[in-house]
């Protein structure tokens, strides 16, 4: 493939403090020093946000310039001197300061920020041991009515970091400068109730103690606490962190401004840690006796119980009759301790998890089109594209730290952003077209967009040319379908695809991200190969591309499917037939060498008595799976059920055998990413209470079954490396200390594999009767693991559904009103919310609360069609 010429950038070189450097055009003067190890003090800068100079405190002399200059915001030009330490400028930075402490209160035994407060630190580098300087006090209010973030305005500096970071990262603009002069303050826009993200970004930004963590304040002193590197386990961003633990708790979590994630977290990130605390958390090992009660029982009783069941049924009805479901929640090395349990020492490829409702499906497909699944690129990818495409994702709902990417192409990088959804979402605003399609329209609207770049001749000819096939049936399949036909599916009509189609296509960078609505959707299929055959048109997979990215919402959907968490691959998606006598041998057993059942025909195979045991670690079916009550029915008819969580959730209120697990912050491993990284950790604090990593469960019950076979050490490393051995997944080497990096995926480069275009023939839509009901997340939770952090509870209580202004007036329904929706399987009633997010017709309520059990009203996918009322 053609590559584009290199551009020679301009440089500029200079002299600082006698040393000379040579920098790109454009650097700043502090940028300079510091690429000489030159230390300029500052207190407003930050390097991922746009300069102000509102602290003054990095002034240096130039020579030939009368007066000293900012260094934070000053270009560098051709040939000057520049001086950063003179009794000059050391007299003026004292100054300064003590001009900023006039008003400052000298609170600092009460406030958190001390020991790890920059202003603190400034004046110690600085001496300022006293202040000349004197002013009558007239204390600016404290906001204590804001959640989970306090706003004690008496100790800003105004350094303007927070509304920076709120704005330009976040783009939420929930807080700003306020007033003038020494009234000036940070607050909400009107003065009024903190309409917010609660992403706690805006507190690792601030300087001083102005903005804190409500749940951290007076928890202890910085210093009193073990700070321990990990990754995040809500979403599947994968964001660096670092966990403050104490007297066997997660107390905090910060994340640095140095890790690949910048130090921007969601709320679930940062705050959502509170679930690892909660006392609802299991407290025992669990055994249901003769008359279904479930009665505490000890680790050996517990693990005893479950292998005689397993080996009963097992030498009764082979290994066929029993089944696995893995979690997206749990490690890479704990889901390849699951499956090589059920395959080794049980004998069952019966083995599925929540990614068959979507997910998998879906990178099956983009695995049989372009050769690789989940992220063709690291997401940083994103932020040099020059055109973003996403379809049928709420990006801070499913997957905030993507959001984030997002938001800095469009405003640092100038991309084109098409944003198109069923519903209006936070990320409208950076949007150049929004594309509101009709729910379940997603493979017609995927078509037309692809139809209006084929009719516009927009596609990346040179690309689609050497690196793809099938350009020829793809365009047949779409002279099949009218943009009027699609404009009746849709909604969308043919300049708006035109106009999208030529925003989709700028700068020739372009990156596709795709979501839920898209790969589970009612012709999702259909929808994912549109998505796909997108990003082929418009080069965004290839190596001038910016990426494609599907979205999951947990933490390691991909690397658990990576472990062969599904009944048709063996880890690294190897077959049975190449590889199961490979694993055999190395396990020292015989593999079942034909596929398994997946998630819904272990659920038939329950209905028809094929299967009699499940084993379920770290997921809830109950709760995420379509047609509860059928579910139900199912998990009742069981000889056995084993579950292994953290909460005693619904489908563990039904098991025979309940076994506590540790969080994430309790246990060592790696997770991988939606865009491919492969992140190592080590435990942050020893399980809670009775509780044990799933590892050291997996381990210990496969010795109970199978003690002939080889069994694995628990560690993570010893795990890593069985599995390196046996499926060639990774490159590169690892510690698996907290490396935060650890091994990579290989990724496809096109020349190897072409890209295989696929025809498009949408299937005509259903009927709609009554209302659509969408679930889907939002940005306050994270599945159902945050519904049990007392801190996302604050922001975040209880399920809703939002409705339009026009259905709730024909309604005569008021916000906050209690409804009932009906629909062909069940009823729920919870309250509603008026929004004009959401189009006449369609309902949407977030899938993460257990109650009132929505999933209880959908047949399959995430949407339904239901009648509303007023209860």
């Amino acid at each position: 493939m053609a590559h584009a010429p290199t551009e020679t950038k301009a440089t500029a070189t200079l002299t600082i403090d006698g040393k000379q450097v040579t920098v790109p055009a454009g650097t700043t003067i502090l940028e300079a020093a510091s690429s000489l190890g030159i230390e300029i003090h500052t207190l407003c800068w930050l390097k991922k946000v746009s300069t102000t100079g509102a602290c003054r405190i990095c002034v240096v002399e130039i020579e030939g310039v009368a007066l000293p200059q900012t260094a934070c915001n000053t270009p560098v030009k051709e040939g000057i001197n520049v001086t950063t330490s003179t009794p000059r400028l050391e007299q003026l930075r004292k100054k300064t300061m003590e001009l900023m402490l006039v008003n400052h209160p000298l609170d600092c035994p009460v406030c958190d920020a001390g020991g790890e407060c920059d202003l603190q630190d400034t004046c110690y580098k600085l001496k300022v041991d006293r202040n000349e300087y004197g002013a009558n006090p007239d204390s600016t209010p404290i906001r204590y009515d804001w959640p989970l973030i306090e706003n004690c305005t008496t100790r800003c500096i105004l350094c303007e970091k927070c509304t920076k970071v709120c704005h330009e990262i976040v783009g939420a603009d929930a807080i700003q400068i306020k007033s003038c002069g020494d009234r000036t303050l940070i607050d909400t826009p009107d003065g009024g109730p903190l309409d917010c993200d609660f992403c706690g970004n805006c507190i690792n930004a601030c300087p001083t103690g102005t903005l804190l963590s409500k749940p951290f304040k007076f928890r202890g002193r910085p210093w009193a606490f073990s700070v321990t590197p990990s990754i995040c386990g809500f979403c599947s961003s994968g964001c660096q962190i670092d966990y403050h633990t104490k007297d066997g708790r997660v107390e905090r979590v910060t994340s640095s401004d140095t890790g690949f994630n910048k130090g921007n977290l969601c709320i679930n990130g940062r705050f959502g840690y509170a679930a690892f605390n909660s006392p609802a958390r299991l407290g025992a090992s669990l055994l249901k006796d003769a008359s279904g009660n479930q009665q505490t029982a000890s680790w050996d009783q517990a693990l005893g119980t479950a292998a005689a069941k397993l080996k009963e049924i097992v030498a009764a009805s082979g290994g066929s009759a029993v089944a696995g479901i893995g979690s997206p929640r749990a490690t890479n090395e704990e889901n390849y301790l699951f499956q090589k349990f059920l395959r080794g020492a049980v004998g069952t490829n019966n083995i599925d998890s929540e990614a068959r409702l979507g997910y998998f499906p879906a990178q099956v497909i983009q695995w049989e089109m372009l050769g690789y699944s989940g992220g063709t690129k690291a997401m940083d990818a994103i932020e040099q594209a020059t055109a973003v495409i996403v379809i049928g994702a709420d990006l801070k709902g499913e997957s905030p730290g993507f959001a984030y990417r997002v938001i800095q192409a469009a405003t640092k990088n100038d991309a084109a952003l098409v944003l198109a959804n069923s519903r209006a979402t936070s990320m409208n605003k950076f949007a150049n077209a929004f594309l509101q399609y009709h729910p379940g329209s997603e493979a017609w609207f995927a078509a037309g967009l692809c139809k209006a770049i084929l009719a516009e001749g927009l596609e990346n000819t040179t690309f689609v040319a050497q690196e793809a096939s099938g350009l020829d049936s793809l365009k047949a399949s779409l002279d099949a379908l009218t943009f009027a036909q699609i404009e009746s599916a849709t909604g969308i009509d043919e300049a708006a695809l035109r106009e999208a189609a030529r925003y989709a296509v700028k700068g020739g960078r372009a990156a596709v991200i795709y979501g839920a609505e898209v790969m589970r959707s009612a012709d999702s299929g259909t929808a994912v190969q549109a998505v796909i055959d997108l990003a082929v048109l418009t080069g965004a997979v290839g190596t001038a591309g910016a990426g494609i990215f599907p979205l999951d919402e947990k933490n390691n959907t991909q690397g658990m499917l990576d472990m062969g968490i599904c009944p048709e691959f063996l880890p690294g998606y190897l077959t049975y037939a190449n590889a199961a006598a490979k694993f055999g041998a190395a396990w020292n057993c015989s593999i079942p060498v034909t596929p398994g059942k997946d998630l819904f025909q272990i659920f038939e195979g329950i209905e028809r008595g094929e299967i009699k045991a499940l084993y379920v670690m770290g997921s809830d079916p109950l709760q995420v799976m379509p047609d509860r009550n059928r579910v139900l029915k199912a998990l009742q008819k069981l000889d056995l059920l084993i579950v292994q969580d953290l909460f005693p959730t619904e489908t563990v209120r039904l098991a025979h055998v309940v076994l506590p697990a540790a969080t994430a912050a309790e246990k060592s491993g790696s997770f991988t990413t939606v865009d491919n990284r492969v992140q190592c950790f080590l435990r942050a604090l020893a399980p809670s209470g009775p509780a044990r990593t799933d590892a050291d469960i997996l381990t210990k019950l496969h010795r109970l079954v199978a003690p002939v076979t080889t069994i694995t050490a628990p560690d993570a490393e010893s795990v890593l490396n069985e599995i390196d051995a046996l499926t060639g997944l990774y490159s590169g080497t690892c510690d698996h200390g907290a490396c935060r990096i650890g091994r990579t995926k290989s990724r496809v480069e096109f020349g190897e594999k072409k890209a295989a275009l696929r025809s498009l023939t949408p299937a005509a839509l259903a009927e709609s009767k009554g209302f659509t009901l969408s679930l889907g997340p939002v940005l306050y939770h994270n599945g159902t693991l945050t519904t049990r952090s007392e801190n996302n509870l604050t922001v975040a209580p209880e399920a809703y559904v939002e409705i339009c202004s026009a259905d709730a007036a024909k309604a005569g329904i008021a916000c906050g009103d209690t409804v009932t929706l009906v629909s062909a399987l069940g009823s729920c009633t919870l309250k509603a919310r008026i929004s004009s997010d959401v189009q006449p017709g369609l309902l949407f309520a977030p899938a993460h609360f257990r109650e009132p059990g929505l999933n209880q009203l959908i047949s399959a996918g995430r949407t339904a069609s239901v009648t509303l009322q007023k209860a």
